[in-house]
């Protein structure tokens, strides 16, 4: 791992090794305000090219987040290598427009790459709220279905298992105003884990009939207000 970690690093180097040395060796240090602009300007966009990795937001879609922005940074390195490089070859005298050409195409590139950003960050947090929402259903069904194994009683059984099959067939989707509902499906679920544990049938039966008008309360809401 450290091996690999030295070798991006060193990879990372070449370019401001190679560049700077063509750089100093070609024309020295005495250069126009305007060249040290574009200097600036094209390491700015390197180190920002570098930095991308850091601004990826982490989940299921990372590639997907990152090829994004690293296309940006990417073709924002390459414009401003092709710019700045044209402005140092010509070397200006005044440096009023290498300034403005290259403050205007670094403030394009933050846009767009704040902007992918911010969709990033939107797109990651719709998936983790589906992913938790998908939880919900995967992890109260199952628990649902685990207790209707324990039941002996066939009568009761098949209740809770209505209720399973009403719970599993729900909508994975949900919403904020259902979130006291949902709250009380899974402590509904919890207290006939404990009638069962408890051998307490009869309690078992009205808890399942309870969850199962919750469970249908709460999917008649969800299709009605969409």
């Amino acid at each position: 791992m450290k091996k690999i970690s030295a070798l991006w690093i060193i990879l990372n180097l070449i370019f401001l090794i190679v560049f700077n040395a063509v750089f100093f060796v070609a024309g020295g240090i005495e250069r126009n305000v305007s060249v040290w602009v574009s200097y600036g300007f094209i390491h700015f966009a390197y180190f920002m090219l570098l930095l991308t990795q850091k601004l990826i937001r982490k989940g299921k879609s990372s590639a997907v987040f990152g090829f994004s922005l690293y296309l940006i940074s990417a073709v924002y390195f390459l414009i401003q290598l092709v710019v700045g490089m044209i402005f140092i070859l010509a070397s200006p005298e005044g440096y009023t427009t290498a300034l403005l050409v290259q403050l205007c195409a670094a403030g394009l590139y933050g846009i767009m790459l704040v902007s992918h950003m911010i969709a990033n960050e939107k797109t990651a947090d719709a998936e983790e709220k589906r992913h938790h929402q998908i939880d919900y259903i995967k992890d109260a069904s199952v628990k649902l279905k685990g207790l209707s194994y324990r039941i002996g009683e066939k009568k009761i059984r098949k209740k809770v298992e209505r209720a399973y099959d009403a719970l599993y067939s729900s909508p994975v989707k949900s919403r904020p105003d259902l979130a006291s509902m949902e709250d009380c499906i899974l402590m509904s679920i919890h207290e006939i884990g404990d009638a069962v544990s408890a051998e307490n049938n009869e309690k078992a039966a009205s808890l399942a009939d309870s969850l199962l008008t919750v469970l249908n309360e709460r999917n008649m809401r969800l299709k009605l207000l969409n």
